[in-house]
């Protein structure tokens, strides 16, 4: 799994310039491992980000119910996300008054790599920089970049992985569907 790996590689950077002897080391990691909880899915409540933007203001899905919420994950490094930056950017721009919320979460380890991807596709709605992946973490996403919708119920509807050029049609499609659902 994507960030599984990732969070096992921060680890163990971090345990062994702490001097950890390679049998904690391992059991850290089995741990890591096998403590996991299975994939988000629809249906399933999105787990809290509780992290602030880069505004700093506190982001808290429980304020957003009545809203469409799009969570996406992504890195400075991924392709696919330079291609959906700017893809979200509309979608924000065109669907953000109906009740579109989008929320970028960043997981550079560094906020100069996010800043300098961002310079180049600048994106207006929030975004979180989760540089030690405690959020992504909590949601697993399998690949860069992933979205996650969570409908007015505040339930997580749909899950897109990756991103293709012919994804922005029906990431549009899920929104409108979305937008387009009462409250109750």
């Amino acid at each position: 799994m994507f960030v599984k790996s990732s969070i096992s590689e921060s680890l163990s950077r971090r345990l062994r310039r702490s001097g950890v002897k390679p049998l904690l080391f391992g059991l850290a990691l089995v741990l890591l491992v096998t403590s996991s909880a299975s994939a988000l899915a629809p249906g399933d409540a999105p787990p809290a980000i509780d992290m602030p933007d880069q505004a700093g203001n506190k982001v808290d899905l429980n304020e957003l119910k009545g809203k469409v919420v799009l969570v996406d994950f992504w890195a400075s490094w991924c392709g696919p996300c330079k291609q959906e930056m700017p893809v979200l950017e509309a979608l924000h721009k065109k669907y953000a008054k109906q009740g579109l919320v989008i929320i970028g979460v960043n997981i550079d380890n560094n906020a100069k790599k996010m800043n300098n991807f961002l310079r180049g596709s600048p994106a207006t709605f929030r975004i979180v920089h989760d540089r030690k992946l405690t959020v992504a973490a909590k949601y697993e996403p399998e690949t860069m970049p992933s979205s996650y919708f969570i409908g007015r119920d505040g339930k997580i509807r749909y899950v897109h992985e990756g991103f293709r050029k012919k994804d922005a049609a029906e990431l549009e499609e899920r929104i409108k569907a979305l937008l387009a659902e009462s409250s109750d």
